[in-house]
């Protein structure tokens, strides 16, 4: 399932960047969500969980395995995909749109590419991102994140990580400053430290986005990785 980027304020399903997994033998599903010019946080998140279940509820319909599935998405889509493979479970963030509700959010394996993961850390490393009015955190929380601390740590992938959680692969420009490389050393020292597996694969001369991160050598990287958790 592919969740598309744009700084949560544009941005469409039409923008798949891993359709070349279908030549990998995989099914790609490419979603929508509601942008910040409609709502704010949790509901980009709360669509995402729909359609996941939507997914699961139609997978004999369309014919591919729904007791296996990845998430993956770039920047904004990034970071909601890292929050959906952390929160299972999670009441507060699981919602009720679309339905399904017999049907689990649970995914088996996370794909990020350069996604904010750590709001509290970004309103200290980017406070124009995060802080100033009209940017995208703040149109996102609907207020400055510095006064909106908890809604901050809850939109944040890296406060909910627990020893059950989804493997992940991270892939991040080391030259991106519009998401610091931080955003994804923070959440790969919290799977460290909880012993779950974790790879941040680093482009030296990456900056935020680009066709580059989704040819190979990471396009193979990205194959690997799902060939070893989700695939029979």
């Amino acid at each position: 399932m592919w969740i598309h980027g744009g700084g949560w304020r544009k941005g469409d399903k039409a923008n798949c960047y891993v359709k070349w997994l279908t030549a990998e033998g995989y099914t790609v599903a490419s979603i929508a969500y509601r942008l910040t010019s409609t709502a704010v946080f949790p509901a980009q998140l709360h669509d995402c969980k729909g359609a996941l279940r939507w997914l699961r509820a139609n997978a004999d319909k369309y014919g591919y395995d729904a007791e296996r599935i990845a998430v993956t998405g770039s920047s904004a889509g990034g970071h909601l995909a890292a929050l959906l493979g952390t929160t299972n479970g999670y009441k507060a963030l699981e919602g009720n749109v679309g339905g399904n509700l017999d049907q689990s959010s649970a995914v088996q394996a996370i794909v990020d590419y350069y996604g904010p993961t750590d709001f509290p850390r970004r309103i200290k490393t980017q406070p124009h991102k995060t802080i100033e009015k009209n940017s995208v955190v703040y149109d996102l929380l609907g207020g400055p994140a510095d006064e909106k601390i908890e809604l901050a740590k809850l939109a944040s992938s890296v406060t909910h990580v627990t020893a059950d959680d989804p493997p992940l692969l991270i892939i991040h420009g080391m030259k991106d400053n519009t998401v610091l490389i931080g955003q994804s050393e923070s959440l790969k020292a919290k799977y460290e430290a909880l012993g779950i597996p974790v790879a941040l694969h680093v482009l030296p001369e990456g900056k935020h986005g680009g066709m580059e991160f989704y040819m190979k050598p990471y396009s193979g990287l990205v194959c690997e990785f799902l060939d070893k958790h989700i695939r029979k």
